[in-house]
């Protein structure tokens, strides 16, 4: 099913809905305009435009999964960053285990590509979700579906709404980061509370212990490996009091972007246990990387020799006003960038067929439909220019963009990226 979902993208007509696209690509399916090899900077394309690049991409595809095989580690990448199952499929063929998301609809689009191992990394109490859920489990024995669970009440509606299910949906109780941190059980009592709780149902299975470390308040690697420990102990302390007698497999999970070199190493400290362990990392934001946020949070600045994500996000725009030698104006806005955790930056300026750095320029607000530019001296910018910026956080880039260009280094575009948000 999967091969056939994904084929059938290819089979999507363009049109008005997919902006940055070439105008005169209307009508032709996505498939027909990927033949046509066109170039990003030449072949038609509209800005603003953003784009991935195609060896980068491959590049932290391929990073990850060495890292993790290293590791030892299981990977379900968190499908949320880019909600585009073309590379889930990618994240997949490159030895993911499944995927990871976190609201039933991402599920219910995940589940239409063919994706038959998924991780919830949140609660679900809504009734008519979890009716689906156990409808699509009992009608695909392969389908594997886990989920969080953090209180009695909520296992109380899951159980309810879950009644007359054919398989058990499986669940791991989520250990909270710490006080005043998201979701998830406070303490040791609370969660063996809810593990009981979930022993007492015929719905629900308790399979293991997960959280994430990075809400772990004022994060530091001792606070997150203290932390990561607690959730070790827990998932021992469960195994030894038989809490996990009806699974085949025990698992334990964590992971965001930022600390998975801490969940690599106190994982791999993770006791024998009754069962085998599924040691499960999550992170997302590899797929695409960034020039801002994960930039600078990014493992790989701490154990450099584990090698380097790249950023793989650029936002091509152009210059469509210069009021005076200090400003400029270019025609890419909150619509088109991410801006929650850091404004673009300024990259490159494409001029004539030629790029150079984009000295002297500086990005400094948003509007809905226009990126503010501070310009220094030695700005060498004018009306007409291309822009490239780089971008911050990836979760927030792939989903204004539904149909996105992945483009060699040359400009040569040999794919697009349909998201679904």
């Amino acid at each position: 099913m999967a091969v056939e979902a994904l084929a059938r993208l290819a089979e999507e007509r363009v049109d008005h809905r997919f902006k940055g696209l070439p105008p005169d690509a209307g009508g032709l399916t996505v498939a027909e305009l990927t033949a046509q090899r066109r170039n990003l900077f030449t072949g038609g394309f509209a800005t603003p435009v953003l784009a991935l690049s195609a060896e980068r991409l491959e590049h932290n595809l391929a990073l990850m999964e060495s890292y993790t095989i290293r590791h030892g580690l299981a990977f379900a990448p968190h499908g949320k960053t880019s909600m585009a199952p073309q590379l889930f499929q990618r994240q997949i063929e490159h030895g993911a285990w499944g995927i990871t998301l976190a609201v039933p609809h991402q599920v219910r689009v995940a589940r239409a590509f063919g994706i038959e191992r998924i991780f919830l990394a949140n609660e679900v109490v809504d009734p008519a979700a979890l009716r689906w859920i156990a409808a699509e489990l009992a009608s695909d024995p392969d389908f594997r579906f886990i989920c969080y669970v953090d209180s009695v009440r909520g296992v109380e509606q899951m159980d309810t709404a879950l009644r007359g299910a054919e398989r058990p949906l499986d669940v791991v109780v989520e250990l909270a980061a710490g006080e005043g941190a998201r979701t998830g059980v406070r303490t040791e009592a609370e969660c063996a509370a809810v593990a009981d709780a979930v022993a007492a149902t015929r719905t629900l299975r308790l399979v293991g212990v997960a959280g994430y470390e990075g809400e772990v308040p004022q994060a530091d690697p001792e606070r997150v490996r203290a932390w990561l420990r607690r959730l070790v102990a827990l998932a021992v302390d469960f195994d030894e009091a038989g809490r996990f007698k009806g699974t085949d497999e025990i698992v334990v999970s964590a992971g965001g972007s930022a600390w998975f070199d801490a969940v690599a190493d106190v994982f791999s400290a993770i006791p024998e246990l009754g069962g085998p362990v599924l040691k499960l990392l999550r992170s997302g934001a590899y797929v695409s990387h960034d020039d801002g946020h994960y930039r600078k949070l990014t493992p790989f600045t701490r154990v450099p020799e584990e090698g380097a994500l790249e950023p793989a996000f650029r936002l091509w725009t152009q210059i469509v006003s210069r009021p005076s030698p200090e400003q400029a104006f270019a025609n890419a806005g909150k619509r088109d960038a991410a801006y929650d955790l850091d404004l673009p930056f300024a990259q490159v300026v494409r001029r004539d067929g030629t790029e150079r750095p984009a000295t002297g320029i500086e990005v400094t607000g948003l509007s809905d439909q226009h990126a503010w530019l501070r310009t220094a001296p030695e700005a060498d910018l004018d009306v007409g220019d291309w822009l490239g910026m780089g971008l911050s956080h990836p979760c927030t880039s792939f989903d204004k963009w539904q149909l996105i260009p992945v483009a060699e280094a040359d400009g040569t575009v040999v794919d697009y990226i349909r998201t679904f948000f």
